[in-house]
């Protein structure tokens, strides 16, 4: 996206924060500022936070060209099926993520165990490296018994609710919460996560739209974790301020996942851009500060969820060409998705940077994440290293667009060719991993 506010220099300076101090240039987990001795819902205090300005404005003096943090985890990731998933599967470490928490919107959704297990199965043959938590879609089938299963499984780590229509293959989603109160007092008990999708559906004689559902459905969270106290639940890629300052009100066992194009875009940079165009949409730039800020703060209920969504670019750009003559185009929409994962963490190092966070990225990108899922490195995981990309050269450049290998002399009209255009396709990001 060209102009847009998250780009960093590429000249190897740090990058001016929005409120004009110099960015923060160490991401080392030697740097252990991040939500200690805050408040009880891992907020730093007001101390921290001015002692972290001024240790930020110091570390800026020198330019950092190297970056070492823990193991990072992506907790909300689309990995698809078929020839999609051999595709991007195998960017998950690519992108720089050692564990991935996998969502069940496929076609037929996860809805038990055992094909929960299967899909596990499947991503490992694709991607041995990476760790893959699995996740069960939340419908009418879901019995407090297949709760129970599901824990033993050891694979299974949540439960994921679609409200019904809102994003990509949510038609058998829900309508009514407190339908589902059995299974959220089974997921309490044997302490699976709820992931919530935060949004209403849209409805004109209610005055919701794709603008307002996220605000609309925080209700719904509150009545829920007032409900189930003990119950682990994250608010979804949350897009505005209203849904970060739901998240602080709540209790230590409701956290919140924030995406890197969330990060970036506001709405002007998805209306009339398929590839910038998810569900939930980007908000204004107050709601995007608010995201940024928040980061900045070092708290640790929000932390890395990319929503990575690929979407093959003939659903992304749909046209008389791919879908069969112009009739077909007929009440035709844009698929709701952006695809991050093959180029995950050096994005995030890019845009943290730019709001003057980047000692915050290690927090943000692992250490918050699996400390809410209970997900502790081991001894024996790696670190991941980081540094800045070359000023010349393809170093650190995103492609242009992603093709399975068995696609790759098919043309382009055709509605199944698999191809992936990634978020910044083309751009030239500030960090790369290092070899």
């Amino acid at each position: 996206m060209e102009g847009a506010e998250g780009d960093a220099p590429q000249n190897g300076k740090a990058a001016p924060s929005s409120d004009g101090l110099p960015a923060g240039a160490d991401g080392s987990s030697k740097r252990k500022r991040e939500g200690t001795n805050g408040d009880q819902q891992g907020q730093p205090s007001k101390k921290q936070q001015a002692e972290a300005v001024a240790s930020t404005s110091a570390l800026s003096a020198t330019s950092v060209e190297e970056l070492e943090i823990n193991s990072p985890a992506d907790f909300h990731v689309h990995l698809r099926q078929g020839p999609m998933s051999e595709l991007i599967a195998p960017h998950v470490a690519q992108g720089g993520v050692s564990l991935a928490y996998v969502m069940p919107n496929l076609v037929p959704p996860i809805t038990t165990t055992q094909m929960a297990v299967e899909y596990h199965k499947s991503l490992k043959a694709l991607a041995p490296q990476t760790d893959f938590w699995m996740t069960l879609y939340l419908s009418p089938s879901l019995t407090a018994e297949e709760i129970k299963t599901a824990k033993e499984s050891g694979v299974v780590k949540g439960v994921k609710s679609y409200p019904r229509g809102v994003t990509t293959n949510s038609d058998g989603g829900i309508e009514n919460y407190e339908t589902y109160y059995p299974v959220f007092e089974a997921m309490q008990e044997h302490d699976l996560v709820l992931n919530l999708h935060g949004e209403v559906p849209s409805d004109a004689d209610k005055d919701i739209t794709i603008l307002n559902a996220e605000a609309t459905f925080l209700s719904h969270l509150h009545k829920i974790h007032a409900r189930f106290p003990n119950l682990r639940i994250v608010l979804e890629h949350a897009t505005t301020r209203a849904a970060v300052e739901a998240v602080k009100a709540c209790g230590s066992t409701v956290a919140c996942s924030i995406t890197p194009h969330h990060l970036d875009l506001i709405i002007d940079d998805w209306a009339g851009k398929p590839l910038n165009f998810c569900k939930p949409v980007a908000k204004t730039p107050d709601d995007r500060r608010a995201l940024r800020e928040v980061i900045a703060s070092g708290h640790e209920r929000f932390f890395l969820g990319s929503d990575s969504a690929p979407h093959p670019l003939a659903n992304k750009y749909p046209s008389a060409a791919t879908h069969g003559g112009a009739e077909a185009l007929i009440g035709c929409g844009c698929a709701a998705g952006v695809y991050t994962s093959i180029i995950l963490i050096p994005l995030c190092a890019h845009l943290l940077e730019s709001f003057g966070a980047l000692d915050k990225l290690e927090g943000f990108v692992s250490s918050h994440g699996r400390r809410f899922y209970k997900a502790p490195l081991s001894s024996t995981s790696q670190k991941l290293k980081l540094k800045r990309s070359a000023v010349e050269g393809e170093e650190g450049k995103v492609p242009v667009v992603c093709v399975h290998p068995d696609y790759r002399e098919v043309g382009d009209e055709r509605k199944d060719k698999v191809q992936v255009v990634p978020f910044w396709a083309g751009k030239k990001l500030g960090w790369t991993i290092a070899e």
